[in-house]
């Protein structure tokens, strides 16, 4: 097989650099391990930042977004049994984000692919990326129980932390970045409505805790648990109560129960791989970058990603010049480290540390208090929250 970009996975950074490919009449080939099914129900992100949701309209993609995405003008933030909210079109010119389910937007750009787009081949199975320093590098796959080469003149590698693209970088080349957390997520959906029209940020004591949803029927919940609890363990009587715990408020707001139909624990993480180019060879997402979620900067970051490569190669086409292909890395990690940045921040203003002290514990409600009385602090969260240029 031959084509211009050859694509490594088919999650939403993958098919929407597909798709703006496709747009600006570049020819590309997606390769993705799991079948169609697993990919349209694989839970992730739910938050779309306003460049997300930009981009997703221009390209095609945000007919049905725009009907049953949840556009949020802002969160609240919990803390001392108080409640603060953000109100980000007032902080930022207009600005907002949209909930969507990571599944929806994978199953419009699928649909969208399938249509008219190039080649999306499922259970294609990417096992090396070979001569990324040539003018033709090749991935190497397996599909239909027979081994074959995608040859391309660049690829893109949107495979996730876990995916082949990353070890095609020598190892002498490469630079990691990295934190782990002594705390994770204990997540579940419900099919209850939401008890609070928009994201809740809890910061308590006993831990953190997140009230998101899917819609307005089902919500979607988190705790903050210690690293490495199994979901089983905990009980839904227990997760219940201990919500309603963190939560609290001093005016009596009530959370709403209803039945747990899913359970999982996100470990946390932060990482980040410098370059994210080795020759014809692009990272994109998680493949070069990872954020604890407390952010809701995951997703997003990997957009803007195939956002600068899809713009980047359409500049060479139409000029001849390789520029903005070539600080592809540098202009990436500019917005990457942003994204680092406000997520560490994020995390450690509302998770507590196993080994917190009680002047660490001030120090987090002083930086709340800073926030909810600094519209300049508060600003600064606002612009952060609903996105950083995609340029």
């Amino acid at each position: 097989m031959r084509t211009t970009v050859g694509i490594i996975g088919a999650g939403p950074a993958g098919l929407l650099l597909a798709r703006l490919l496709h747009n600006a009449g570049i020819d590309s080939v997606v390769l993705e391990s799991h079948d169609r099914a697993y990919v349209e129900r694989r839970q992730r992100a739910g938050i779309l930042e306003q460049g997300t949701v930009d981009v997703l309209r221009a390209a095609g993609a945000g007919e049905r977004m725009d009907r049953d995405g949840l556009r949020h003008d802002g969160i609240e933030l919990r803390f001392d049994r108080r409640r603060h909210r953000v109100d980000f079109p007032a902080l930022t010119g207009g600005r907002s984000v949209m909930v969507y389910a990571q599944t929806e937007v994978c199953k419009d750009l699928i649909a969208l692919q399938l249509k008219d787009g190039g080649p999306l081949l499922f259970e294609a199975e990417a096992l090396a990326v070979e001569d990324a320093q040539s003018e033709r590098p090749r991935v190497r796959f397996r599909h239909a129980g027979s081994e074959d080469v995608l040859e391309c003149d660049y690829v893109v590698g949107c495979d996730g932390f876990w995916g082949v693209a990353r070890k095609a970088v020598p190892a002498a080349l490469s630079r990691v970045y990295e934190r782990t957390y002594p705390f994770g997520w204990l997540g579940i959906l419900a099919d209850v409505p939401p008890s609070h029209d928009e994201l809740v940020y809890a910061r308590h004591d006993r831990g953190f805790a997140l009230l998101s949803m899917r819609s307005t029927s089902v919500s979607r919940l988190y705790l903050q648990v210690p690293d490495g609890t199994d979901a089983e363990e905990w009980a839904d009587d227990r997760i219940w109560a201990e919500l309603e715990r963190r939560f609290e408020t001093a005016d009596g707001w009530r959370l709403r129960r209803g039945p747990i139909t899913q359970k999982s624990v996100t470990p946390m993480r932060s990482f980040v791989h410098e370059p994210m180019r080795h020759g014809r060879l692009f990272l994109a997402g998680d493949a070069a970058h990872i954020v604890p979620p407390t952010g809701a900067k995951g997703l997003n970051l990997a957009v803007g990603d195939v956002v600068t490569f899809a713009r980047a190669l359409t500049h060479h086409k139409q000029t001849g010049s390789a520029e903005l292909l070539d600080i592809y890395s540098e202009t990436c990690l500019r917005r990457v480290w942003q994204a680092e940045r406000f997520s560490y921040d994020m995390t450690t203003l509302l998770h507590r540390a196993p080994d917190a002290t009680p002047f660490e514990d001030r120090l987090q409600l002083a930086r709340l208090e800073r926030i909810a009385t600094s519209r300049a602090v508060e600003t600064d969260l606002a612009e952060a929250y609903t996105g950083f240029p995609l340029h």
